[in-house]
């Protein structure tokens, strides 16, 4: 069973994420900021990374270089999930090593294609 970590500071969003990526045969980890999300990829590297961008303690864009910058953390497939729509953020999150881009509010269907089309399903 492939593995996705969560990253977000809503409670509510990690719930539906949650709930989606079981339903697609995911085990699902959950992590409040980017410093917690990083410390849970030191202990077991997910295959996947559903990523908020405005967090507190480390935002998005930090936890993405930071991953990369990990042993095997270039192998991880990571889709922002972020309210943040303006061509400069999809940039710079792509250039930061992002390998997708949603927006919020998502549902199963738009998880399902942008994993799809990434290889994580």
């Amino acid at each position: 069973m492939k593995t996705c970590l969560v990253v977000d500071d809503s409670k509510v969003i990690r719930m539906v994420a949650r709930k989606i990526l079981e339903e697609l045969n995911f085990s699902v980890v959950e992590a409040e900021d980017g410093r917690v999300a990083l410390d849970a990829c030191k202990v077991s590297m997910p295959d996947g990374v559903l990523l908020d961008w405005n967090m507190p303690v480390m935002d998005g864009i930090e936890f993405l270089i930071a991953l990369r910058a990990l042993p095997a953390g270039d192998q991880v497939a990571v889709v922002f999930c972020t309210t943040e729509n303006d061509l400069e953020h999809i940039q710079k999150a792509l250039a930061a090593g992002a390998n997708e881009y949603i927006m919020k509010p998502f549902d199963s269907e738009i998880i399902q294609t942008k994993f799809s089309q990434i290889g994580l399903i």
